[in-house]
C-alpha cells in the first residue's frame, strides 16, 4: 500500500538525501521524495518513522493544516527562486494559489493561524536571509541582490534589513562572524 507522508523542515536537496536514507533504513521502499513529501510502500511505523525523522532535525506532519502550512513554506521557497529567474514574476498571491490550487485567502488564513505571522512577513524573512547568503559570497553588489531579488531599489532593501535583523546592511558585512539563520528555523 502507498503511503504519502509530510515531512516538516526540508528545505534543500540534501533533505531529500536524508529523509530518503531514514525511511530506507526503516525498512519501507520509497517511491518519491521531494521537499516536504515523501511517497512510499510498506508498513508504516509512525512512531518509528517519527522519532527516525525527529533525530536528523525532521518532523512527520500528521495534521492537515501543518501539512498545508509546511507545503506553503516549500512552495515560497520555490517562489523565491522564481523572483530571481523571472523578469516578470507573479504576485506571491497568484502564485501560491495557481501552484496549490487554493484561494490565498484560505492559504493565507492557515498559515496565520499555524505560525503565528503572515505569508508576507515570511517571505520577507525568507529573502534577508538570502540577502545575507549572498552577501556572504562577495561575488555581488548591494545594487546587484536588491535587483535580482526584485526590491524596487538599495534603500528598500536597506530598511527591510536593517527591520528584520536589527543591524544594517553595513554593519552585518563588518561582523566577523555575520549569523544566518536555518531556513527551517524562520518563523
Amino acid at each position: 500500500m502507498e503511503h504519502h507522508l509530510h515531512i516538516k523542515n526540508m528545505v534543500c536537496p540534501r533533505c531529500i538525501a536524508t529523509v530518503t536514507e531514514v525511511l530506507t533504513r526503516q525498512g519501507l521502499t520509497v517511491r518519491e521524495v521531494k521537499l516536504g513529501e515523501a511517497v512510499v510502500t510498506g508498513e508504516v511505523n509512525d512512531t518509528a518513522v517519527a522519532e527516525a525523522l525527529r533525530e536528523q532535525g525532521f518532523e512527520l506532519l500528521q495534521e492537515k493544516d501543518e501539512q498545508l502550512t509546511d507545503l506553503i513554506k516549500t512552495t515560497l521557497l520555490e517562489y523565491q527562486r522564481h523572483l530571481e529567474e523571472d523578469y516578470q514574476p507573479l504576485t506571491t498571491s497568484v502564485y501560491l494559489a495557481e501552484k496549490l490550487g487554493l484561494s490565498y485567502q484560505h492559504l493565507s488564513k492557515v498559515f496565520s493561524q499555524q505560525t503565528g505571522t503572515t505569508i508576507e512577513k515570511y517571505l520577507i524573512r525568507l529573502k534577508i536571509e538570502r540577502v545575507k547568503e549572498l552577501i556572504s559570497y562577495g561575488e555581488l553588489t548591494l545594487s546587484e541582490i536588491a535587483h535580482r531579488l526584485q526590491y524596487s531599489s538599495v534603500q528598500h532593501l536597506s530598511n527591510q534589513f536593517k527591520k528584520v535583523t536589527g543591524t544594517s546592511v553595513t554593519d552585518y558585512k563588518k561582523a566577523p562572524t555575520a549569523e544566518r539563520l536555518p531556513l527551517d528555523k524562520l518563523v
